[in-house]
This record gives C-alpha cells, structure tokens and sequence, in this order.
C-alpha cells in the first residue's frame, strides 16, 4: 500500500475510522436553563441542562418549545452549539426582529426557567471526525456559523487529518459569534482556516475590504471544485441561495452540497 500524500503541505496522518454513527431517536425532553451569557448585542447563549438527552451529533438541530400560564404555546427550530453525549446543550439565539420565540429568549429567558426541546434532529447536516477524508469546506452567514462550530471543535479535538476551512461573513467584529472558539481552533495540531469577510466594518487596523460577500470573494476563499470538499452552508435563505448559485457558477457539484436555512423566529 503507497504512503498517503501530503495535504497543504502538512505531513499526512492516517487516524482510525471512527465507529458507525450513534443512532438516537428524537423525543420531547424537560429542559432547565443552566446559564445565560451575551454573544453578540443581538444575540445570547443558552445553556440548557437536559437529563434525559441522549447526546447529539455536529450539526443537529432541536425544536424549543415555550409554554405561557395561559397554555398558549409557541416552538421553534434552533441549530445546536454543542455536541456529544451529556447532559447540557448549547444554543446561541440571534433576536429576529418581529419574531415570536427569540426575542423572549435573548431579552426574558432567566437560569432556572423550564422549557422543553424536541430532538435530536436532521442528519444529513452533520459531520463527525473519522468518517471521511474529504477536506471540508464550511461557509457561514451571520447565525448560520452556530451549528458548523461543533464540527470545527469536533475537528480540533480529534486531531482530525481533513483539511478544515471556514468563510464567515459577518457584519462587524462585534456582530461575530464564537471568537474565541474558533481561535482555539486556529491554534489546534489539526488547524481551522478562517477567512472573514465584513459586509459593514472590519476590526481596527485591518486591511481587509469591507462589503458584501461577492462571488470573486467566495472564489479566493474557498477550496476549488477539483479539491473535492465536503461543503457545508448555513445562514438565512437569500445568503445561502445566493452562495449556491456562485458554487455552481465556480464548477461545485451543488447536489453534493449540504445546506441549511434559517428565517424568522
């Protein structure tokens, strides 16, 4: 058998096949708010504590499900921010103006409030570490990067050998989710790629151009067709349309792409 070659110059590593996916059946679980901390002005982070959850892969999703005294209740789809076994989930909610359910979430929500999340859910978006070589190409709109952090911190703590990159296009550095995460995963044995792009103003003293994401942009950013990547794209349906017909514009097969949506809430 020939040696693997190398990719992007790093020596290539040869890492065991991870075992076949965990199969778990999504059900309605009581859930307590754990801890509550800003993410961005617009936007907070949610631990929840779920006794009953039965873990969940990178990618997956849950439906919340908030009842008032009077009985009224109102649910809502929310990409995960954590995964693995345990008993805590993480979110991280972006207020929609107008919305139903987030608002109360990032302005009202308070630790110890009972609510109840239905899940885990999807499984076509997700990626777990071992299960293939294919480098991986993550873009992400705004929110849109909550659900692919899993796979990037899954990623890192595997030591995972697949080239992993990510362009996030965000508003401005305070508008951005997970700074700290994804510096972590910057530094990581298995480094994350970042490239950021600005559609209103960048962090000071950066040179980078600020303006919306445009297809040239995307082009420079991301891994060619030929590379054969696993791409991932998250964030509201004009962003991720828009991204998907640049991909296919650049020669990506977009049947093999996998992307997720998200609107009002």
């Amino acid at each position: 058998m020939s040696a693997p070659s190398p990719v992007d110059g790093r020596e290539a590593r040869v890492t065991p096949r991870a075992p076949a996916p965990v199969r778990r059946r999504p059900a309605w679980h009581r859930a307590t708010v754990a801890a509550v901390a800003p993410e961005t002005p617009n936007a907070r982070r949610i631990v929840l504590d779920v006794p009953t959850w039965p873990g969940n892969d990178p990618g997956q999703h849950l439906d919340l499900r908030l009842t008032a005294e009077d009985g009224y209740q109102a649910s809502r789809s929310y990409s995960i921010a954590s995964a693995g076994e345990g008993a805590q989930v993480v979110l991280a909610v972006d207020r929609v103006d107008g919305g139903e359910v987030s608002p109360f979430l990032v302005d009202a929500v308070e630790v110890g409030d009972a609510v109840e999340v239905h899940g885990p859910l999807g499984g076509w978006f997700v990626w777990l570490p071992g299960r293939s070589e294919r480098p991986v190409q993550l873009i992400a709109g705004g929110s849109g990067i909550v659900p692919l952090l899993p796979m990037v911190t899954a990623h890192a703590e595997a030591d995972d050998p697949a080239p992993f990159r990510l362009l996030y296009a965000v508003r401005t550095p305070e508008d951005a989710f997970f700074d700290a995460e994804l510096e972590t995963a910057a530094r990581a044995a298995a480094p994350l790629s970042v490239t950021r792009v600005w559609s209103r103003r960048a962090p000071a003293g950066s040179d980078a151009p600020v303006g919306r994401l445009t297809r040239d942009a995307l082009e420079r950013a991301v891994l060619p067709p030929d590379a054969g990547a696993l791409v991932y794209v998250c964030g509201s349906t004009p962003f991720v349309e828009q991204v998907l017909r640049w991909l296919g514009e650049l020669g990506h097969d977009v049947s093999d792409v996998r992307a997720e949506r998200f609107g009002g809430a």
